[in-house]
């Protein structure tokens, strides 16, 4: 058998009863109901529960084990029966119940909670990022970025887009921001730029005759905090097109975002095709370039009712 396992955490199933299994993870949590312990093994995939009797090695053990330990297991799988079946759970209608365990390494007591979200405040968070990303929500936010990325990169090779790499360290190529600059080792007093856009290499792609390029862009630029971003880098979807007009850009951008939401959106509805709303019939009705469509709010030209009107603030006919 393998050192460490033979099936993952979200692996095993009713078919899997009587079958001898070994698997590791985190000790996620732990309950004594009525002198029987069930533990909750964690690993990337899913969670497993397991089951130690009293009187057993495997129940001496893993009592003493501190939640969020690294520990394996070996076992055999058995039937919770009808009753005891967590729907919520892949691997609800089975436990392993514990023959032998090993410590792999021990946790320390624990800053915050890993299998429940309390509200621990964002600074302690990032005090032990590496105990945050261990958080349900966390890696779920961080493998939903994985899988929106692995689709972009689909989508658009099947749109005929090339993905191409560009360079980090460059000359500066001032775009909304300030540059962050590296100093040069071989060169003293002269530095590279951090690029806030691969604006200059996409180009140049396109000069040379590549036609369509597309990239997962890292973009640095030296400006304070956004809602939507953090400090100093953020990535985008980049792309460049050849011998093209408006509406060939907006086709496959519109494909792509459509198809994304939908895939990823939760079952919310997307709006397709998008509305073509004008410069200027946007700067009217919205006052905004990127009007938020949700909110039915439209400006209104209410001069001529409050036309004469002795209140100063209405007396002009330019307010």
């Amino acid at each position: 058998m393998h050192r460490y396992r033979s099936h993952t955490c979200g692996q095993l199933r009713a078919s899997d009863v009587g079958t001898d299994v070994r698997l590791s993870g985190w000790l996620h949590n732990r309950r004594d109901l009525g002198g029987i312990l069930f533990i909750d093994l964690r690993d990337h995939y899913g969670i497993t529960q397991l089951v130690a009797r009293p009187g057993t090695p495997a129940y001496e053990a893993l009592d003493k084990i501190s939640k969020e330990s690294t520990v394996r297991i070996d076992g055999r799988v058995v039937s919770r029966g009808t009753e005891n079946v967590n729907p919520d759970l892949p691997t609800g209608e089975i436990e392993v119940e514990v023959a032998e365990v090993e410590l792999l390494g021990a946790a320390a007591p624990l800053p915050f909670t890993i299998n429940a979200e309390d509200g621990v405040n964002e600074e302690r968070r990032l005090e032990y990022r590496f105990l945050d990303l261990r958080r349900e929500r966390m890696h779920r936010n961080i493998m939903l970025r994985t899988q929106v990325i692995s689709a972009i990169r689909h989508k658009m090779a099947a749109m005929g887009f090339n993905e191409m790499a560009t360079p980090i360290l460059s000359a500066t190529s001032p775009e909304g921001a300030r540059d962050f600059v590296v100093p040069s080792r071989l060169h003293p007093g002269k530095f590279y730029a951090l690029p806030q856009a691969p604006q200059q290499f996409k180009q140049l792609l396109m000069i040379s005759g590549f036609d369509r390029y597309f990239q997962i862009a890292p973009c640095f630029r030296d400006e304070d905090a956004r809602a939507d971003r953090s400090p100093g880098e953020f990535y985008q979807l980049d792309v460049e097109m050849s011998f093209v007009e408006q509406e060939d850009v907006f086709q496959p951008i519109e494909k792509l975002m459509t198809e994304l939401f939908e895939e990823f959106g939760g079952g919310r509805h997307v709006t397709s095709p998008f509305p073509r709303i004008p410069f200027r019939e946007a700067m009217l009705k919205y006052g905004s370039d990127k009007p938020d469509l949700r909110a039915k709010l439209e400006l209104v030209d209410i001069t001529d009712v409050f036309e004469g009107s002795e209140f100063k603030a209405f007396a002009g006919k330019h307010v």
